[in-house]
């Protein structure tokens, strides 16, 4: 996701990792069974993307397509294109059994960047970094909050719920503090 990353400027923080919480960003959660019909059209429509395999996430410029779940898959977009991203995927699933819902205000989004910014995410997180490859998405948990993450050329993006993300901004300054590598 750099090319939308880099499209966005949110206040952040440098410990021996640089974290920062990005936005906004435009966030769709797609619902229906894999082999539905006009499924993997209506992905491409929106994200440009494939629709991704399971545990994977799929870039093209600043849009994603990541999978949450069988029968899930998040959608990222700039935010300006959700209304007219919903839309075609109606019309691409007109008459499959479906639900696409906006959710881009329900999420926040941080960076991990830096050599070192598996270390603040192990520090958190119960997953095997070392066999984490790059564009593989896990959903998870952040101490004791919902997460979900993946892995680029350049660090991590991290995705939470809005209402905790406060806490987990302050859960990822704290562990990237200088001194506190692992």
């Amino acid at each position: 996701m750099s090319d939308a990353i880099s499209l966005m400027t949110e206040a952040g923080s440098d410990g021996f990792a640089k974290v920062r919480q990005i936005g906004p960003l435009g966030m769709i959660t797609l619902r229906a069974k894999a082999g539905t019909k006009g499924l993997r059209a209506a992905v491409k429509a929106a994200t440009g993307c494939a629709l991704p395999d399971q545990r994977q996430i799929i870039t093209s410029g600043d849009c994603a397509a990541g999978w949450m779940s069988p029968d899930e898959t998040l959608l990222i977009l700039p935010h300006a294109g959700v209304a007219a991203a919903l839309r075609r995927i109606d019309h691409d699933l007109k008459g499959q059994h479906h639900l696409a819902v906006d959710v881009s205000d329900a999420r926040a989004v941080f960076r991990i960047e830096g050599p070192k910014a598996d270390q603040v995410l192990r520090k958190l997180c119960p997953v095997d970094f070392d066999r984490l490859e790059p564009g593989e998405l896990r959903r998870t948990r952040a101490a004791q909050v919902a997460a979900a993450f993946w892995k680029d050329d350049s660090g991590f993006s991290l995705m939470c719920f809005r209402s905790v993300a406060g806490y987990v901004g302050d859960l990822l300054h704290v562990s990237a503090q200088p001194g506190s590598e692992l």
